[in-house]
């Protein structure tokens, strides 16, 4: 067969993406069950998604729900730690746990012909902890410890103080691992008043995706989580339902870190829930602006300016109103010129320089060509059928994305830019030498609000 190597072979069209049926039940107590089909290997995924993430924190407890999650595999029952962990090890399964703003997800992955033992186990992990002391007191000095190197981490530096900036006290306001004062002062008890009000069936999901048929799997989740109980917290308010305050004014915070080499940038603001409409066209501007590659600012930041290693922008999506921002990490001396032309791009892209054809047809792609991918096995099914409880998103929302991803328009990215990227309502912040970048910035954002590194 001849074959031209001279030219790039024409690009097809997408092919259609079926996602698998996915079925629902509701157990007597409450706990809503998905189940879906995998039949590609004999594996199967449980995930539970419990509500209330770091955003269900009480004021002054911050990282309760982390440390409350850290502490669900330390035992239950008889069984200690090391007891679990054999468990888990026997039925070659993988468990793994996410703190997330919204909700706390537990998972377990395992061989079908051990599902049932590895349900049981996930459940009595889930269900009935053992708390112990020990185990908390242990668990808490590793979290400390924990805080107290990322004091000397520059980016987990910059995520702690830009979530401030942007929330205040709003329950999003803080990282999941908390704050070294408030770990200090939690006790086994409020974990156990945590988990006894948060971990109730009628506000969880539990997600099964794998090698049986959904009788079965609806079987297995009665068997394992059928004895669960508990009732929500009297007048529970979620994360996503309390107001965040007023976006800034545009202003510039520095959090001083003597002597660094690289300054930590983040410029963004609060802007729109993930279930929003413009989901799709928010993702292609996304996209164009420093979602890839070859999107604007890393085009700029990195290959013409060689200011940084790479630069990007993107969304931290929950159901509330999620941060947009800007991400880089640039030589100190260049700080001043980076956030400059970081803010040209994202003022450019809102009507100075609108995304052309030829950008729109590779931000497309870049979403749509790999993007079966993301459910090639059963656990990243599972995953992704608990973003879609997550979310409020309906069934279908897989096997419609890349059609909706294709049919975006010019005029809709230029729109969605104009909408949701607030040049007024940007924040700057930066961690980096005090005293080498402070003039440079000032002259270009004003005076600037000095930060405490302190985690």
């Amino acid at each position: 067969m001849n074959v031209d190597r001279s030219r790039l072979p024409d690009v097809g069209a997408d092919p259609d993406f079926r996602f698998p049926v996915i079925v629902r039940h509701t157990l007597s107590n409450g706990l809503n069950v998905r189940t879906v089909e995998h039949h590609t290997v004999p594996i199967v995924t449980m995930v539970v998604q419990v509500e209330g993430g770091s955003g269900a924190d009480p004021s002054g407890q911050e990282g309760l729900a982390a440390i409350t999650a850290d502490m669900v595999d330390e035992g239950t029952g008889s069984l200690s730690a090391i007891d679990v962990s054999d468990a888990i090890t026997r039925i070659g399964a993988e468990y793994d746990l996410d703190v997330a703003p919204d909700v706390t997800t537990f998972s377990l992955t395992t061989l079908e012909r051990f599902a049932g033992r590895g349900a049981a186990l996930l459940a009595d992990l889930l269900v009935r902890p053992s708390l112990r002391d020990d185990d908390f007191e242990r668990v808490r000095r590793l979290r400390v410890d924990r805080l107290r190197q990322l004091k000397d981490v520059a980016p987990a530096v910059a995520e702690r103080a830009f979530l401030r900036l942007m929330y205040g006290q709003h329950p999003y306001g803080h990282l999941s691992i908390g704050s070294d004062a408030a770990l200090r002062e939690l006790s086994t008890g409020d974990v156990a008043g945590f988990h006894s009000s948060r971990f109730v069936p009628s506000t969880a999901t539990l997600v099964i995706a794998g090698d049986m048929s959904h009788d079965q799997m609806f079987d297995l989740a009665e068997e394992a989580f059928g004895g669960w109980s508990g009732d929500p917290l009297p007048g529970w308010v979620r994360a996503s339902e309390v107001a965040p305050p007023d976006g800034p004014v545009r202003r510039l915070a520095i959090v001083p870190r003597d002597g660094a080499a690289q300054s930590e940038l983040r410029i963004g603001h609060l802007s729109v829930e993930r279930n929003t409409p413009d989901y799709p066209p928010l993702l292609v501007m996304n996209s164009v602006l420093g979602g890839q590659f070859v999107s604007r600012v890393n085009l700029k930041l990195r290959e013409e300016k060689g200011y940084t290693y790479g630069a990007r922008t993107g969304f931290d999506w929950r159901r509330g109103k999620a941060p947009f921002a800007l991400h880089a990490s640039v030589h100190t001396a260049s700080t001043a010129d980076a956030v400059r032309d970081s803010l040209e791009e994202l003022e450019g892209l809102r009507g100075a320089r609108p995304v052309t054809s030829a950008e729109l047809a590779l931000a497309k792609a870049s979403l749509t060509r790999g993007y079966p991918r993301n459910f090639e096995t059963a656990g990243q099914v599972a995953r992704g059928v608990a973003q879609l409880a997550l979310y409020g998103l309906p069934d279908t929302y897989f096997q419609e994305f890349v059609p909706k991803v294709n049919s975006v328009t010019v005029d809709e990215v230029s729109r969605v830019a104009a909408t949701y990227l607030r040049p007024e309502r940007l924040t700057t912040l930066v961690v980096g030498d005090h005293a080498a970048i402070g003039e440079p910035l000032s002259r270009l954002l004003g005076e600037p609000i000095v930060l405490s590194p302190e985690m």
